[in-house]
């Protein structure tokens, strides 16, 4: 019994295990779209902009700001505006095509430097997208359904890097059936 037990555990942790990765098929797609990816991690556009976020005191409304807040806002909040207007967020917005659908950066703090759109969360500090890509690695999601446009994404984060040095994180939402 403890046998059929423990073979039944183990049925389902590898079943968990292998749901918690790019599916094979979408594998070395997904490495040769990470070789781009790292490109815009690299930029110095990036890299100066988290930069400057990461030496610049937080405002009052930044220190201030929750997720539960942050998901409140509407688009046209004029913290938000600042934010998606800023240079970054109009850098990242030129890079997006058919494969690249969402991209934001955050700070070291998780905070978010820049976006193409605003996002579900302010920080992600504590999640595996940010704290990962603070490690120095690559994380990558899983393939979910976006509901705001309807297709198969999959989410990548990359560190930002100062030198060798993980400064902030940058996650693409990529979309899977245009994965070349």
């Amino acid at each position: 019994m403890t046998f059929r037990i423990a073979m039944m555990l183990s049925i389902v942790l590898f079943a968990v295990v292998a749901c918690a990765q790019a599916p094979p098929e979408l594998q070395a797609k997904l490495n040769t779209e990470i070789k781009h990816l790292e490109t815009i991690s690299a930029d110095s556009q990036v890299i100066g902009a988290v930069k400057a976020y990461n030496s610049t005191p937080a405002s009052p409304e930044a220190k201030a700001m929750t997720n539960e807040k942050w998901h409140s806002l509407s688009l046209f909040d004029p913290f938000v505006r600042a934010i998606g207007k800023n240079s970054l967020s109009e850098y990242l917005k030129t890079q997006k095509d058919e494969v690249i659908t969402k991209i934001f950066v955050s700070g070291a703090d998780g905070g978010k430097v820049g976006f193409d759109a605003k996002t579900e969360h302010w920080t992600h500090k504590g999640m595996p997208k940010h704290e990962v890509p603070m490690s120095g690695k690559t994380w990558i999601g899983t393939v979910k359904l976006d509901d705001s446009t309807g297709w198969q994404l999959i989410q990548v984060g990359l560190p930002v890097l100062d030198g060798k040095k993980p400064i902030g994180s940058i996650v693409f939402g990529l979309r899977a059936d245009k994965l070349h």
